[in-house]
């Protein structure tokens, strides 16, 4: 799925659709889809030896048992009804405790467990309540179905009395006819308990299409066309871009009519204020989602057009915070190139000058890094970041600030690994902080959406715009944090 609906899918909820309702329709398959089959081939080979017997009590046991079709029916619906709720709310549970797990430090740090606490008990609740209320529609089935079967069973039996051994049906034969009856009823019985769990499989169902039904983005080029070798350059022609959410297609767009061409080698900064779709260039750029108009191009070849596989290659994406998986170094520094040496891991650390911070590890590459990297520091993660980008050797780096949040010390590690990075490539730098920019061979500049400014830092400032007051405002902050 794409990166647009991760971020608007709960974690909890996706996590619930793979685990409890694939097991739902487990046990549907393993039992309630053979019961359907078994006793609906019993239900009508039954029913035809009725007619051949007598077919007229045979029509008699039909219309006396064929409303409860209709109350079945009925009660289904609402079962349907009850059993989404009941699966929505079994995903709230999960997403809750899911965030009181990974939330645990925050929780701990501000207090707030006993809070959160509360609200999963809630969402306990609320679950238990919808299955209750969902079960007291299941409950129903199974005692209805016996009314109706008693009801059969007794016109059965008066319309034979009437008709008597005057019509030939002699008390033997209408005690086998009684026989066939009870036969026709038991798998009617049964389907009245087999529906509850029928219906607890199509809400399960639901959801588990839900995640399947819904388009893999980007999608892959029917004929993909190779990139040509060698540096690539970057063209962003007349690109507008807006998130939309579930239901509302209205959201405003957060990039609009953005151009620039950015040629192979150059080092850009892309800077703006909180919201100005920076980061959402970035991800265009990187292909982690399409333009809504306008194309995109990296050396000379719609980002559309490329497989997949092969931009993974030649374009890698350093985010901001860059997540590690639970492990040690080596293994998220080598999971992307499985087949290099320990000896290359080590190559690529002294090629980023960043030989020292190797030497600080207590275990060297066979450091645990711990779940989301949390065994180590903010700055660390982000070295094992640019390591793992080096031994991709990309043609096109896109760097989310690299720098923010890390101490001094690390900084200049960063500095100096980004620089050794950065060397040779085209890069494309998302920069919080105006010192990144100051560095670039050219600034690129967004005001709510829109691209205002482009050029060289030095002649960004002399043109007194929106570049020049951003870095005066910066320049102020920073000293009076001093």
């Amino acid at each position: 799925l794409s990166l647009a609906d991760h971020s608007e899918e709960r974690k909890g909820a996706l996590v619930a659709r793979v685990t409890s309702d694939v097991e739902t329709l487990s046990q549907f398959f393993s039992w309630g889809a053979l019961a359907w089959l078994l006793d609906g081939t019993l239900m009508v080979m039954v029913a035809g030896v009725m007619l051949a017997y007598d077919w007229v009590l045979a029509l008699v046991a039909f219309a006396t048992a064929a409303p409860l079709a209709i109350v079945l029916r009925n009660v289904q619906r609402h079962l349907v009804a009850a059993y989404d709720t009941a699966r929505a709310r079994n995903a709230e549970v999960m997403t809750a405790v899911s965030e009181v797990v990974s939330g645990a430090e925050t929780l701990q740090a501000y207090g707030a467990g006993q809070h959160y606490a509360t609200l999963t008990k809630q969402s306990s609740h609320e679950r238990s309540n919808a299955f209750i209320r969902a079960n007291k529609y299941g409950a129903f089935l199974f005692p209805s179905g016996e009314v109706f079967s008693v009801l059969t069973v007794a016109a059965v039996v008066s319309v034979g009395v009437i008709r008597g051994p005057g019509a030939g049906l002699t008390s033997g034969a209408l005690v086998g006819f009684i026989f066939l009856t009870y036969r026709f009823l038991e798998p009617i019985a049964e389907f009245t308990e087999v529906i509850d769990q029928t219906q607890t499989a199509v809400a399960g169902l639901r959801r588990v299409l839900g995640v399947l039904d819904n388009p893999v983005g980007p999608p892959e080029p029917a004929n993909p066309i190779t990139l040509p070798h060698g540096m690539l350059g970057v063209a962003i022609e007349n690109v507008t871009f807006g998130y939309r959410s579930r239901g509302d297609d209205d959201e405003p767009p957060v990039l609009i009519d953005v151009s620039a061409q950015i040629p192979a080698g150059q080092q850009v900064a892309v800077v703006g204020e909180t919201g100005s779709g920076k980061t959402t260039l970035g991800r265009l750029i990187a292909r982690f989602a399409d333009p809504t108009i306008g194309t995109v191009r990296i050396g000379g070849v719609p980002l559309t057009a490329v497989a997949n596989d092969e931009l993974r290659t030649r374009l890698v994406v350093v985010p901001q915070e860059p997540f590690l998986f639970d492990g040690t170094i080596a293994a998220n520094l080598g999971f992307a190139r499985p087949l290099l040496s320990l000896a290359d891991l080590e190559r690529a650390i002294v090629d980023l000058d960043l030989s020292d911070w190797l030497e600080t590890l207590p275990d060297g590459l066979f450091t645990q890094v711990g779940q989301r990297g949390g065994q180590l520091s903010a700055g660390e993660r982000q070295l094992v970041a640019l390591v793992r980008a080096s031994l991709v050797d990309p043609d096109v780096l896109v760097l989310d600030e690299a720098t923010s949040s890390v101490d001094a010390l690390t900084e200049v590690r960063i500095g100096r690994a980004l620089e050794k990075l950065a060397a040779g490539r085209t890069t494309i730098a998302i920069a919080h902080r105006l010192s990144t920019a100051a560095r670039a061979d050219r600034v690129m500049v967004l005001e709510h959406g829109r691209l205002v400014e482009d050029g060289p830092h030095a002649e960004l400032l002399a043109a007194g715009g929106a570049y020049s007051r951003m870095y005066e405002s910066w320049i102020a902050a920073t000293a009076s944090t001093q």
